[in-house]
């Protein structure tokens, strides 16, 4: 077996001989994959993965090359074509490397997979669906064990190297009676344990319950605005829409983003915290060091509705002049509250519960518009039926402006820990 840090330290001493800065990293790792098709195991196999990727820059100018094979030959032919790539760039003043930092090793997860527990805990959640949601087929599960190496290391002596592993679960289900059916929705959690079946984990249960109810849907009569209610697979959509058009390199770079000038002000309701955490013990195998070469550290990019922390990188930091996130990562965790999912709903009088939002990127100033799947009417304090397709729309600034409850209840899937969030002045339409 290759040597990754051999690998890794042959690339950066090319990169020094040819009088270049730059980084390398290195990684290889294996999978257990376990697959079911219309719920019958249908494969299994292990997959072994390589890669390199190295980044050059030389008098100012940025080259990358990236390839699946690490041995010398192809090491060498990797570094030779990221400084061919940045002697052809333009040059820029942004541009460089993560400063020295003190030398770290990390190991999480679980590193070794337990086959025999692995395949009883999917044997059971395919009988558990079969017995409990007789109407559900399940279009396809993978499951998977990964574990992984990384090395990265840059010519300012940066050398960090993480080993990590845990287990993967994804299913695509729908429901059926006759020649009516659902939807399709999907579902999956990442775990570092066997210990909890996996039909208790993440939203699970509450989606393969949600698709049953979801073969017979009422089409939405009219046009109201109302409170949309966002399950935590769905507000993940949402933080997201939030930070890649608000918070992110590119808005910010090139001027178009609404929050440019928010920085330590309010932006969101006093009752919303957003963390990135990737640290946080509720996350599996949470990244430990960017990509671009700094240790993470978590940190809140929305504190009590206040906007604490764009989502920049080293780069993006440079050519904005704001602060480097504190990490790369998307590990969400957003603060409950004080009301019960029960009491929120009975708290509104008209609205929708979206369980997916199907729709093209916002606008510039974060209008969105597009379709509500898997979703209910929600009138007068109760869920109601299940809608056919509706359309939504409305503004993500005022959107998260305009929050009116939190869930007490969370839900934490391996890679967030998210709440239910209800939010006014949402436009529903249907025919």
């Amino acid at each position: 077996m290759i040597d990754i840090r051999k690998q890794a330290q042959l690339a950066i001493e090319l990169l020094k001989q040819a009088d270049a800065v730059g980084q390398c990293s290195v990684s290889s790792g294996k999978a257990l994959e376990f697959n079911v098709d219309g719920g019958q195991f249908s494969l299994m196999r292990t997959l072994f993965s390589s890669s390199i990727g190295i980044t050059a820059y030389k008098d100012g100018k940025k080259g990358t090359a990236a390839t699946n094979d690490i041995s010398d030959i192809a090491v060498k032919a990797a570094v030779e074509d990221a400084l061919r790539s940045a002697e052809s760039g333009v040059p820029d003043e942004a541009y460089g490397i993560a400063e020295y930092q003190p030398a770290e090793k990390f190991v999480d997860g679980e590193l070794e997979p337990d086959r025999d527990k692995l395949f009883d805990r999917v044997e059971e959640f395919v009988k558990t669906v079969e017995n409990e949601y007789p109407s559900i087929i399940l279009e396809q599960v993978i499951v998977t064990h990964s574990a992984g190496k990384n090395v990265l290391l840059n010519t300012n002596g940066v050398d960090f190297e993480s080993e990590d592993g845990g287990y993967g679960f994804d299913a695509m289900f729908s429901a059926h009676e006759g020649e009516l059916s659902s939807s399709f929705l999907g579902c999956g959690i990442t775990t570092n344990s066997l210990d909890t079946p996996f039909i208790e984990l993440g939203t699970m249960r509450e989606n393969l319950d949600a698709v049953t109810k979801q073969i017979h849907t009422q089409p939405l009569e009219g046009k109201f605005t109302g409170t949309m209610l966002l399950p935590p697979d769905s507000l993940r959509d949402f933080i997201d829409m939030l930070a890649s058009n608000f918070a992110c390199d590119g808005t910010l770079i090139d001027g178009t983003s609404p929050w440019r000038n928010m920085l330590g002000k309010q932006v969101a309701d006093e009752k919303l915290t957003v963390s990135i955490a990737p640290l946080d013990s509720r996350i599996v195998s949470g990244q430990r060091y960017t990509g671009d070469g700094y240790k993470s550290e978590n940190y809140d990019f929305i504190k009590d509705g206040v906007l604490n922390s764009f989502m920049l990188s080293r780069y993006g930091a440079k050519k904005t002049g704001f602060e480097r996130a504190k990490n790369s990562s998307f590990s969400l965790i957003v603060k409950n509250g004080d009301k019960s999912l029960s009491d929120i709903i009975a708290s509104i009088d008209k609205g929708i519960m979206v369980g997916r939002f199907s729709g093209g990127n916002p606008g510039t100033n974060g209008d969105f518009s597009g379709v509500a799947k898997n979703s209910f009417i929600i009138e007068n304090g109760a869920v109601g039926s299940s809608l056919s397709e509706t359309m939504i729309s409305g503004n993500l600034a005022e959107m998260f402006r305009n929050v009116t409850a939190i869930s007490a209840e969370t839900v934490c899937d391996g890679s967030s820990c998210l709440p239910w969030l209800a939010v006014k002045g949402i436009t529903v339409s249907g025919k």
